[in-house]
């Protein structure tokens, strides 16, 4: 897997903004992966490749959702934001040929989490949240429990993303309750 021909290809396909975005999630990525004892080439690919499909519109993301053979379900359908994840991990496995479940699954899952994550599905899951160009109030507090537990942190995550989700009048993903729930389960 070559690093440089991904990054090329990735900046192609983003605007600058959504490009610059990834960058540090990589970064941010690599820093947790090592911290962490993560393989750091693993999060660098998967942070990489983690909004592959995020500006698609919507017409797109359904079209080749529908192509891949991705089954999507009626909060996906209704919002759409979710779908760019599990579409590009499909994206990551037949564009640029990455066959590694956990970097798929890594991908596919960092905006919603899900249940028994792996430890790579977590780093990506927070460097996302956590990267150093996001600006809004609790985040401060995420990245500083990142470095010394990432249950913790995600958990924070999922709990500041609920009430933002809950606010605004939008679907929760079930992936995301089950996430937070079994890692709450496991901190006690």
């Amino acid at each position: 897997m070559d690093l440089v021909r991904v990054q090329r290809e990735v900046e192609r396909r983003l605007s600058p903004e959504r490009f610059r975005h990834t960058l540090a999630v990589a970064e941010t990525a690599a820093s947790l992966a090592k911290r962490h004892g993560a393989d750091e080439k693993k999060a660098v690919v998967a942070a990489l490749l983690h909004d592959i499909a995020k500006e698609y519109p919507r017409n797109r993301l359904l079209k080749e959702s529908l192509d891949f053979g991705i089954v999507l379900s009626d909060i996906e359908l209704r919002e759409e934001a979710l779908i760019h994840g599990p579409l590009g991990a499909a994206i990551a496995e037949h564009e640029f040929g990455i066959s590694d479940p956990d970097i798929l699954a890594a991908i596919h899952f960092h905006t919603t989490g899900r249940e028994g994550m792996s430890l790579l599905e977590r780093i990506v899951f927070l460097a996302d949240y956590i990267e150093p160009g996001r600006a809004f109030p609790g985040v401060d507090a995420v990245r500083d429990l990142a470095w010394t537990s990432l249950d913790k942190a995600i958990v924070l995550t999922l709990d500041q993303g609920l009430v933002y989700l809950i606010k605004r009048g939008k679907l929760i993903h079930p992936d995301a309750i089950a996430a937070r729930n079994g890692l709450l389960l496991g901190l006690e």
